[in-house]
């Protein structure tokens, strides 16, 4: 997929939420199933134009030779070194005996550069190394304060964010079309610290437990031997994993190539909880509509399209003051409607179908960051940057992300981290966290310990985090209620036909490179148990014979008994 452009008693989850009482109706605008739902919105783009030097009278990104053509600099201030000292020369190295004579160590201007330069890339992020990155503001549209005491969520109230969008698994040279999930990780810089909603364009994601993560990237990733990306490896795992099959169906859909950033939803994934200032929570998942719609690239389209096209229409539509805006939508469920879902709400590999969204933001984005490692590669997102109001809930996945984004970014750039400008809150930090490298803290006391009556900091209850009950049987097990295709199948049922094509011809293309039979068959059924006509389909096309997939869909099911049947869902609601 991702190489071609083309689970004794668990804690229940009724005690983790005993204090969870139902809020009182969100003051928001209401929105239309469908509008909410990027299946039925999406369409298939015009194929990207080739990128090419803007024509002088057309706007480029400041701060570009492109945008400057020929206009040559006005000004021209002195070089230096980093100390800042005046530096004479800057093409030639100074050499003892003229011409033949050696470099002198004492060149310290050129020990300087060559040194600097070693050592001017930080590690690349393992998942989410191909980024984009703009500034923006968010506002506030609605009062939620009977769900949520978070401040930002004032309604015209105005908090400064930056976004990074991305791919997930490839590397931060690969060409931008590549099939992937894409990235769309939003920095909001509150009053109250920064919360980071950290998501993708698609509203689920292929495992429901993070202790799966690595395993799947390892999968997704090259080979160790190769060194090639292999549907062999990847579908290998994915066979085991029957919870994928929903992920799985979108990105294999057009919307694994959109078109443009700015034509491609958001999605928070995880459910989150929201606590107001009474302490009562409720939880909720949170999605971005993109008022420039949902547009994407087929597989021929992709293949022609440009190596950096998305950058590139980001940067030159904001350039141009076509500034692109998003509505900030938000669901929300009281603990007592859990009973009623035939799968568990907190399962990352499934939606709140039939769950209304209601607006309470929009979000413009109208920045191109001056320098793109500052901003861009420097930026550091963590599910676990949140404010008062915005606490986590039990999903397994986003457990795990709480402590693994925050430790990977303090791994690739370091422990001081969220001192740097694109990470930096906009409101005085206070703790007892010192030294490192790069600290720039400037810390005038010795008071590095609490509690000190010589230099007291207070915590208020008003930020204290909810409370809740926990009682169970501690073991390591699947949940219960899986329902791994009924989503799956709902989703390709609402694509139009020329959709679902491209969907079953991006999945095949993958899919007949693998080279076990049985892997591939496997697959299959898990689509067939999706939808079967889907899965019919697929089978054509990968030359996988339908006896074969009904008998591996019968013992799925034996294996399975528990396994709600494709449907369910749907008559359930």
């Amino acid at each position: 997929m991702f190489n071609r452009i083309s689970h004794a008693r668990g804690v229940s989850v009724v005690a983790l939420v005993a204090a969870t009482v139902a809020a009182v109706p969100v003051l928001a605008q209401s929105a239309d199933p469908a509008s909410t739902q990027a299946e039925t919105r999406m369409t298939t783009a015009a194929a990207p134009v080739s990128a090419g030097k803007p024509p002088l009278a057309q706007a480029g990104v400041a701060g570009t030779v492109d945008a400057k053509g020929d206009t040559g600099s006005a000004v021209a201030p002195q070089f230096t070194r980093d100390n800042g000292a005046p530096v004479g020369e800057n093409r030639n190295s100074k050499t003892a005996g003229g011409d033949l004579g050696p470099v002198l160590l004492e060149d310290n201007h050129l020990i300087e550069k060559l040194a600097r330069f070693d050592r001017e890339r930080v590690p690349e992020r393992v998942v989410h190394a191909r980024g984009t990155g703009a500034g923006g503001v968010f506002t506030a549209t609605a009062d939620i304060s009977d769900i949520t005491k978070a401040s930002l969520f004032q309604s015209g109230k105005q908090t400064p964010v930056f976004v990074r969008f991305s791919t997930v698994i490839h590397p931060s040279g690969s060409p931008e079309g590549m099939r992937d999930p894409r990235g769309f990780a939003t920095k909001f810089y509150t009053d109250q610290g920064n919360w980071d909603l950290v998501g993708n364009n698609l509203p689920i994601f292929f495992i429901r437990d993070a202790i799966q993560f690595p395993d799947m990237i390892h999968s997704l990733k090259p080979s160790p031997v190769t060194n090639k990306q292999d549907p062999n490896r990847f579908f290998d795992f994915f066979s085991a994993t029957p919870e994928a099959t929903n992920m799985l169906t979108h990105v294999y859909s057009n919307l694994g190539t959109p078109a443009s950033y700015r034509t491609m939803d958001g999605n928070g994934v995880h459910a989150f909880k929201l606590v107001n200032a009474k302490g009562e929570p409720i939880f909720a998942k949170f999605r971005w509509i993109s008022r420039q719609g949902v547009k994407n690239l087929n597989g021929a389209q992709v293949a022609t399209a440009t190596w950096n096209y998305l950058t590139d229409d980001l940067y030159g539509e904001i350039a141009k003051g076509n500034y692109p805006t998003w509505d900030l939508m938000v669901q929300t469920m009281p603990a007592s409607e859990f009973a009623k879902l035939d799968y568990n709400p907190f399962d990352d590999t499934k939606e709140w179908l039939n769950v209304p969204f209601k607006k309470i933001g929009e979000m413009t984005l109208n920045k191109v960051p001056d320098n793109f490692f500052e901003y861009t590669e420097q930026s550091a997102f963590a599910p676990s940057n949140m404010v008062p109001g915005i606490e986590p809930s039990p999903d397994r996945m986003l457990q795990g992300r709480l402590f693994s984004y925050a430790d990977t970014q303090r791994y690739r750039v370091g422990a001081n981290v969220q001192q740097l400008p694109v990470n930096r809150p906009r409101v005085a930090v206070v703790n007892n966290n010192q030294m490192g490298q790069l600290d720039q803290s400037e810390t005038k006391t010795d008071v590095n310990y609490f509690p000190a009556a010589t230099g007291a900091k207070t915590t208020g209850d008003q930020y204290r985090q909810s409370t809740y009950e926990v009682a169970g049987m501690a073991d390591a097990k699947a949940i219960a209620k899986t329902n791994n295709f009924a989503q799956a199948g709902a989703f390709y049922r609402a694509l139009k036909p020329a959709d679902k094509a491209d969907l079953v011809k991006n999945l095949a293309g993958d899919l007949n490179v693998v080279t076990s039979a049985r892997t591939k068959t496997i697959m299959v059924s898990y689509f067939t148990q999706a939808d079967k006509d889907f899965g019919t389909r697929l089978a054509k096309a990968t030359n996988v014979p339908m006896a074969d997939v009904n008998r591996a869909v019968a013992q799925y099911n034996a294996t399975n008994p528990d396994q709600v049947a494709p449907g369910a869902m749907a008559r359930a609601n």
